[in-house]
Order: C-alpha cells, then structure tokens, then sequence
C-alpha cells in the first residue's frame, strides 16, 4: 500500500530545474516498485493506491499490469491529478526536487477492499507519502493496526526523504516508531536507522527497534551489505560487488526479494541462518537492480537471479 506516481528526470547534465529543458517519464513509488519486484520474481503481488483518472494515472496502472502485478485496488480519482516528482542530478552531488504531490494523498478506508486486502499473509507498508498528511495518513495507520489484529505478517519501511519531511523530522520519527512498533519485518538504511534511534551505533539502533517491537531488521549498508538481526543474533549480510550505473529503487527490490521469499519460505524468526540465505539472496537482487537505469525496468527475473 502507497503512492504510485511519476518521476521526471532531468535528462540535462548538471543542470537545475530552472534550466532543465528534457525529461524522462518513469513509473515511481516505494510501494509499487516492491511489488514489481515480487511480481517479476514469480510470486503474487497486489498494489493498493490511488492515481488520477488522466493519462498519467492510466500509463502507471499499465506499467504495473505489464508485470503482472494485481492492480484491482488501483483506485482512479477524478478530482485530483496524478502525483508528480520533478528530480534533477547536479555534479555535486545535489538533487534539485519539486513535488507536486495529487491523488496519492486522498486515498480513503471506504475505497479500501477489506476482504480482497485480508487474503494476503503479507502486507507491506514502505510508501514514502503515506505519512505525511491526512486522509491518507490515518487510512495508512488504520490498515496496518486492522492487519495486525487480523495476524498477518507485517512488513514495514520508513522510506525517508529529506524532500518530503523538511521542518517535520521529529513528526516523521514519532510516525516512522509507530509503524516499527507494529511490524515483524523492518527495513532501514543506516541513516535511517539513525535519525529514528538517535543512536550512531548500528547494533545498538538495531536492538532500539527490537525494543520498539520488530521482530526482524534489516539495516542496508550499500556496497558494505546489510546487517541483520532478529534480536538474539545480528551480522552484517555481505553484498555482491558489481559496477552501479543506477542506484534507483534497489531498496525497495530488496525489500521486494526479501518478502518474495518470506511468502514462499515461511521462515521462523529464530532460525537465523535462513534469514540471512534470505538476505544474502535479497541482496543479490539489489545490487543486480543497481547495474541498469530505472526501476521497475530494472528488476531480474528470478532465472536471472539465479544464473549470477
């Protein structure tokens, strides 16, 4: 569940918005890109968002149907428009960003399909937005806590983007525990992991999140790996070296690789040497995602996976 939108790229080198003239259309959101991901991996994946009834909207859901991913929870709004995200690259490292945020935002627990959502055993809550106001904000904390009462398997991931929280850091911390508290799975970058502890050591952080009540966390660290823990054991997971053209949406694959495997593993929590073949094979997937541009575009297949 999330935000499902697109992102613009400046295609100008070192360019600002000001001055950027060529763009590129590309699917984007957290939530939907996890789902690709389980989708293109051979497992069962359904997104549940909102989008504009406009060009835009329709050309997201078909991205998504392309991969198979079920869309049926794909609600069209007819009074406001698609979510847009503007991103140009400067040589220095900066990123110049305008969000023009639209339907994503009013996504309502009325147009939510309780019965359809209640099939699945897992339900991943990473999106971006979701936190950021009402009404989707409380339609966002209503179905997490109504999936824990129904005992489903709760994934959760911040997704924190200084972009989106400038003024509210401390408005996203209290939000971002709330959503750990409820979760068996928790997947945070390392600063992350950080702005939400305000804890510099990682396993120190780590076993703040366990307090908090995850069960299982996963803290990426880039090309070092990802530390893992499930409260009575934590090592870091190495990654797979390869060359990075483009880092985008290589978390979220991973989290869609990990939560592919859940589904199909049912792994107990204390069997730590399980969790880390999952993490090992989830890292794999991530680093794979990062060796080409986009996405979704991105993604391997699980033979692809497997023949690396």
């Amino acid at each position: 569940m999330g935000e499902l939108l697109i992102d613009f790229f400046c295609t100008d080198v070192d360019i600002n918005l000001i001055e950027g003239q060529n763009f590129q259309k590309q699917a984007g959101g957290a939530p939907a890109n996890v789902c690709a991901t389980i989708a293109k991996l051979g497992g069962t994946a359904l997104f549940s968002g909102k989008v504009g009834n406009d060009p835009f909207g329709h050309f997201l859901k078909k991205t998504l149907d392309d991969v198979q991913v079920d869309t049926s929870m794909v609600v069209f709004d007819d009074l406001h428009p698609t979510t847009l995200a503007f991103v140009s690259l400067q040589a220095n490292g900066e990123r110049d960003f305008v969000f023009n945020r639209g339907a994503d935002a009013f996504l309502m627990e009325e147009e939510i399909d309780k019965d359809k959502l209640n099939e699945a055993a897992i339900h991943h809550f990473g999106s971006a937005t979701a936190l950021l106001n009402a009404p989707f904000q409380s339609t966002y904390f209503h179905v997490i806590r109504n999936a824990k009462e129904q005992g489903k398997f709760i994934s959760f991931d911040p997704n924190y983007r200084v972009d989106l929280w400038r003024n509210r850091i401390p408005e996203f911390i209290a939000l971002a525990k709330e959503g750990i508290s409820l979760a068996d799975f928790v997947k945070v970058s390392d600063e992350e992991l950080k702005l939400i502890t305000g804890i510099g050591n990682l396993v120190e952080g780590t076993n703040y999140l366990h307090e908090l009540g995850a069960k299982v966390v996963a803290v990426t660290l880039g090309s070092k790996g990802t530390l893992l823990s499930n409260g009575e054991n934590s090592e870091i997971v190495p990654s797979v070296k390869i060359k990075s053209i483009d880092s985008t949406g290589a978390g979220d694959a991973f989290v869609g690789a990990t939560l592919f495997q859940f589904a199909k593993e049912n792994p107990k929590i204390e069997d730590f040497e399980k969790l880390k073949e999952i993490i090992n094979f989830s890292n794999k997937v991530g680093a794979l995602v990062c060796t080409k541009v986009g996405a979704i575009t991105a993604i391997p297949t699980l033979k692809e996976v497997l023949s690396k």
